[in-house]
């Protein structure tokens, strides 16, 4: 065995065991903990497929931004556990099936490479070699120019489940003083001071 096939079964071991102690563990925070391994490892990988780029945007973006915000939202919030438990045996047939489903689409796509690999086609664009086009230009072609559409869709896709994630959190709150900034603009000296003769020895 030779070293790079020897690291390639240990980033690919760690990154799947990784994945199910995420799914695995009771502690939210050792499953975000147990996700940041896997982004980890995953990168590492993509470091051996010469995939430079996404290996970065692997660790910079979902370890330094994403994992974080979960392991701090996760830590801050004060979410009751035990009442999320509580309706896991409701959607426990509703998630067998959904799972069924990826197992099912899995093994088939699995299968059907392992019967005949000539479905899966050749990239239409040929891809540069190392010397003539680094990784990150390549990839900026590909998706800037062929799959320009598709990317900017996807962002447009994004956008919506963001404004939609604001919508559904956003509650208004009684007693909460929200801050008006045209009718402060709109104050003068008179409104904005009051001055009052205050007794002696009294308060206002």
């Amino acid at each position: 065995m030779t070293v790079t096939a020897a690291f390639f079964y240990l980033f690919a071991t760690i990154t799947i065991a990784s994945g199910f102690m995420v799914i695995a563990s009771r502690n939210p925070v050792q499953s975000v903990l147990f996700l940041i391994l896997a982004f980890v490892n995953a990168a590492g990988l993509f470091l051996m497929m010469g995939a430079e780029f996404l290996a970065m945007i692997l660790v910079i973006v979902y370890v330094g931004a994403v994992a974080v915000l979960f392991l701090f939202v996760v830590m801050m919030l004060d979410v009751d556990f035990a009442a999320l438990r509580q309706g896991f045996l409701q959607y426990l047939p509703i998630g067998g099936l959904i799972g069924a489903i990826f197992l099912l689409e899995l093994i088939l796509v699995v299968g059907a490479y392992a019967i005949d690999p000539g479905l899966v086609r050749s990239p239409a664009v040929p891809i540069p070699a190392p010397d003539v086009m680094t990784n990150t230009e390549a990839l900026g072609q590909v998706l800037y120019t062929r799959y320009f559409y598709f990317f900017q869709a996807a962002g447009l896709i994004l956008l919506v489940a963001m404004i939609g994630a604001i919508v559904l959190t956003l509650r208004e709150r009684v007693g909460v003083r929200r801050q008006d900034i045209s009718k402060q603009n709109a104050r003068t000296q008179e409104t904005a001071v009051e001055v009052r003769k205050v007794p002696f020895r009294q308060g206002i």
